[in-house]
């Protein structure tokens, strides 16, 4: 088993910036992607960034040139700065890392951290 804790978010105005970090734990033999999700109210579950092993990126297309991924493969742990923020960036965000257990390295599962709540408003 392999567990994701998140940490950041809260509470930010229009054009604000904010740093959501996550680290992984456990029985770890490998972390594929690594990446957030968020979910607003009333919304589905959406991609906002994700990162290969390899350093190869994926954003949605309404973050793009404001929000930027990055990754500690020594450290296991996955980061977003978010800048420039707008007010539909509200939502809960979700830390998600696609990992091969050490115990038992023929299995590979997704896993999500708790979620970490960023509202920006005036």
């Amino acid at each position: 088993q392999a567990q994701l804790v998140e940490s950041g978010g809260g509470l930010v105005q229009p054009g604000g910036s904010l740093t959501l970090s996550c680290a992984a734990s456990g029985s770890i033999l490998r972390i594929n992607t690594m990446g957030w999700y968020r979910q607003a109210p009333g919304k589905e579950r959406e991609l906002v960034a994700a990162m290969g092993s390899g350093g190869d990126t994926n954003y949605l297309n309404s973050v793009v040139g404001r929000f930027t991924i990055s990754r500690d493969n020594s450290k296991n742990t996955v980061s977003l700065q978010l800048n420039s923020l707008k007010t539909e960036d509200t939502a809960v965000y979700y830390c998600n890392a696609n990992i091969q257990s050490r115990r038992f390295p023929f299995l590979t599962s997704d896993y999500w951290g708790q979620g970490t709540q960023v509202t920006v408003s005036s």
